[in-house]
C-alpha cells in the first residue's frame, strides 16, 4: 500500500451503481418524456441531428446516442482568467467561490435596511468581493433599479467590469441585451475568447423547458466563441419531485439536455453545467436550502466527475435575515461540503430572504468561512517521527511546549486567525462592554467598504463604457 504523508478528510456520496442508475434514468426521461423547446431554431438543430420522428410539436425526445456523443466531445475543464490574463479557475474538482446573484435589494451593512439595488450598490458589492481574497470570481450581485430597464444590464456589467479584475459570471435580466453587453465588453477589453474572463450564465425553466430566452442567450454566447454556464434551479415539491432522488434525476436530465444542445450548436463548446435544488416552504411559499439541498449538490458534483465535466452548484446563501446565525450555519455547511467533495463553482454567495436581498455582511463573514473550510479540507502533514519524538522526549512528563523551538517557529501559522472576531476571554469580553458578534461584523464590513480603492483603470473603463451606452441610447 502506498504511504501518504498527508492526512486529509474527504466526502463522497454516490456508489458506482447509483451513478449509473441516475444517468440511465436521466436518459429515459430525455428519450421517453422529452424536453419542451420554445425556440424554433433550437428545434431545427435537434431535428437535423436526430430526425423529425423525435419531434412532436415543441416537445423534443432526445435519444441516448446523441447525449452520449455530447458527453464525449464536451471539454473536461474550462479555464477562466482574470482581466490581467492570469488563469484563475481551471481545476474541475477544486472548490471556487463567488458572490451573487441578481438580487432586487441591497441590505445596508450598518442598519440592515433593505434598499432598492442601484449602481452605487453594484460598485460597493463588486469592490468588496474584489478585496476579499477568498473569493475567486464574481456573479452579477443585483439588478439595477435606478436606470431604465432597457440599459440596466449594460450599466450593471460596466460597473462590474470596472470595479474588479476577477472573472465575471454574467446574468442578463433583460431579453435581447446579451449581444450589446458582449459588444460593450469587447469595447472595454478587446478579445474576449482567447483568455475568457466574462462568461454568460443561462437558466432554463424547470421542469424540462428550454425557453426562448435561454436558447437565444446560448446561441449568442456559443457563436461568439465564449464558454457558457448552464444552471437549472428546481424547487423540491413544486417544480421537481418531492423526493431528493427524484429531484436529482430530473435536474440531471435537464442538464444533459442543455449540454447536448450546446454541443449540437458547436462541437467542443466549453460548458460548466450544474443544478441547484431549493425547497419550497408550503406555508409561506418561500424558497430555502435544506440539508438535502447540499446532498443533492454533492451528488451533482460527483455526477459531473463521472461525466468528466466541470460543475457549478449551491452557495449556501438565500437563508437568513442578514449576517446572522441562520446564514452562518448554511455558509458553513455549504463550504465544508464544497471543499471536501468534488468542488466546482459556488457562485451565489451573499444573498438572503430567498435570494431577493444582497448582504455585504454575509460575504465578509463567508470570506473567513471559506478560508477555514479550505484549511479543514487540506488536512495536515504527518510530522517527521524522529523530530517529534525528540521534541516530546526533550520536554518530558509535566513539561510544556510553550518555549520549544518548534512552537516558536510555527505558532503564527498553527491555527486560523480571524480579522473580524478577536479571541477574548470572559474577562476581556466584559471589560470591552460585552461586544456582540454581529456588531463586530457590521463594524468590520463598514470599515472595509470605507477604505478600499478602485482598480487603476477604473476611470478609463467608465469613460469608455458610458460613451458606448450613450451611443446606443441615441
Amino acid at each position: 500500500m502506498e504511504k501518504s504523508n498527508v492526512i486529509n478528510p474527504s466526502l463522497s456520496l454516490l456508489k458506482q451503481d447509483q451513478l449509473e442508475r441516475i444517468h440511465s434514468d436521466s436518459l429515459k426521461i430525455l428519450s421517453d418524456v422529452g424536453v419542451r423547446i420554445d425556440s424554433q431554431r433550437a428545434r431545427k438543430i435537434f431535428s437535423d441531428a436526430i430526425g423529425p420522428n423525435a419531434m412532436k410539436g415543441d416537445i423534443v425526445r432526445i435519444p441516448k446516442d446523441i447525449v452520449t456523443h455530447a458527453l464525449k466531445i464536451a471539454p473536461s475543464s474550462v479555464g477562466l482568467y482574470n482581466r490581467n490574463g492570469d488563469l484563475v479557475i481551471h481545476q474541475p474538482e477544486k472548490a471556487y467561490f463567488g458572490i451573487g446573484v441578481t438580487t432586487l435589494y441591497y441590505q445596508n451593512p450598518q442598519t440592515d435596511k433593505c434598499e432598492l439595488f442601484n449602481r452605487k450598490h453594484m460598485e460597493v458589492s463588486v469592490r468588496l468581493a474584489d478585496h476579499l481574497k477568498n473569493f475567486d470570481f464574481i456573479t452579477t450581485p443585483g439588478i439595477l433599479q435606478d436606470v431604465p430597464p432597457g440599459v440596466s444590464d449594460l450599466f450593471a456589467v460596466l460597473e462590474m467590469a470596472a470595479n474588479t479584475t476577477k472573472p465575471l459570471l454574467i446574468l442578463i435580466s433583460e431579453k435581447d441585451q446579451l449581444p450589446a453587453v458582449l459588444d460593450l465588453l469587447e469595447t472595454l477589453h478587446g478579445d474576449l475568447t482567447s483568455k475568457p474572463s466574462f462568461v454568460p450564465l443561462v437558466t432554463p425553466i424547470t421542469p424540462l423547458v428550454m425557453d426562448q430566452d435561454t436558447v437565444d442567450k446560448m446561441l449568442v454566447t456559443i457563436e461568439r466563441g465564449l464558454p457558457i454556464i448552464y444552471l437549472s434551479y428546481g424547487m423540491v415539491g413544486a417544480t421537481t419531485p418531492i423526493t431528493p432522488a427524484g429531484t436529482l434525476t430530473l435536474l440531471n436530465a435537464e442538464l444533459l439536455a442543455g449540454l447536448t444542445l450546446s454541443q449540437l450548436i458547436k462541437e467542443g463548446t466549453p460548458i460548466i453545467p450544474g443544478y441547484i435544488a431549493a425547497f419550497m416552504d408550503m406555508k409561506s411559499s418561500g424558497n430555502f436550502y435544506d440539508s438535502h439541498s447540499y446532498l443533492i449538490d454533492l451528488a451533482c458534483s460527483e455526477l459531473m466527475s463521472y461525466y468528466k465535466l466541470p460543475h457549478i452548484g449551491t452557495s449556501g446563501s438565500t437563508m437568513g435575515y442578514g449576517g446572522d446565525v441562520i446564514a452562518a450555519g448554511h455558509q458553513w455547511m455549504n463550504h465544508i461540503v464544497r471543499c471536501m467533495g468534488k468542488g466546482g463553482l459556488a457562485a451565489f454567495i451573499g444573498c438572503n430572504f430567498g435570494g431577493k436581498v444582497f448582504s455585504p455582511n454575509i460575504i465578509v463573514y463567508a470570506n473567513e468561512v471559506i478560508a477555514q473550510a479550505r484549511r479543514f479540507a487540506q488536512g495536515f502533514e504527518m510530522d517527521d517521527s524522529d523530530d517529534i519524538l525528540k521534541e516530546i522526549a526533550k520536554t518530558g512528563p509535566g513539561g510544556d511546549f510553550l518555549t520549544s523551538d518548534l512552537t516558536y517557529n510555527r505558532f503564527r501559522e498553527a491555527y486560523f486567525h480571524s480579522d473580524i472576531f478577536s479571541m477574548l476571554t470572559l474577562e476581556d469580553w466584559q471589560a470591552r462592554g460585552c461586544p456582540q458578534a454581529d456588531a463586530l461584523l457590521r463594524r468590520y464590513t463598514t470599515k472595509i467598504i470605507s477604505g478600499f480603492k478602485a482598480p487603476e483603470d477604473h476611470a478609463d473603463l467608465m469613460v469608455k463604457g458610458l460613451e458606448f451606452i450613450k451611443k446606443l441610447e441615441t
